[in-house]
């Protein structure tokens, strides 16, 4: 069922500043800027209204109208990114070959894993910050996105093909997600 005209409003939080030009949003607060680009949904009009961001879409299918939603999500984290921003934690998890993680300019590199000699390598994303706390490996960024897309390459990297998954169970896993207050 298709709806007919759909409107809704984001509330604009206290000490973050909106800019919007076309479909291109760009939001300030304490912590940096973010821009996002929604020229892809050419059905939705994004506008400022006071201290409201508007969207406006007429005639939407099923699709449409989770890209409408999904538009108002991203532009609500990006609003949670300016003011705070994004953690996760992974866990460097080993039975009998030490792994070696280092991180070296926008890459992580892991060593050692089960025993291999080659170096698997995890692209880190602009704007994201990677640290090693014992253990622990910490990224860190305003933009949800790119701070959850890191933490993916390095888990994906550090993946095991070939092995049982129940005895070889070695490597790199997102444990925990939290937003920076």
């Amino acid at each position: 069922m298709q709806a007919v005209s759909l409107m809704d409003e984001i509330e604009i939080p206290q000490g973050i500043t909106v800019s919007i030009d076309g479909k291109t949003v760009k939001v300030k607060g304490k912590k940096g800027e973010l821009v996002r680009d929604f020229s892809f949904a050419k059905f939705i009009n994004i506008y400022l209204k006071g201290n409201k961001i508007v969207l406006e879409a007429s005639f939407l299918g099923r699709r449409e109208k989770a890209t409408f939603y999904s538009i108002m999500r991203h532009i609500k984290n990006m609003f949670t990114g300016v003011q705070g921003g994004y953690r996760y934690y992974l866990k460097i998890i080993f039975t009998h070959f030490p792994i070696s993680v280092k991180i070296s300019g926008d890459q992580v590199q892991i060593t050692n894993l089960i025993g291999e000699k080659n170096v698997r390598v995890a692209k880190i994303m602009p704007g994201v910050k990677v640290s090693l706390k014992g253990e622990d490996i910490v990224v860190e960024g305003l933009d949800l996105e790119k701070v959850a897309q890191t933490a993916s390459n390095i888990e994906l990297a550090s993946k095991i093909r070939g092995f049982d998954r129940r005895i070889f169970s070695d490597g790199i896993y997102i444990y925990k997600k939290e937003v920076i207050e």
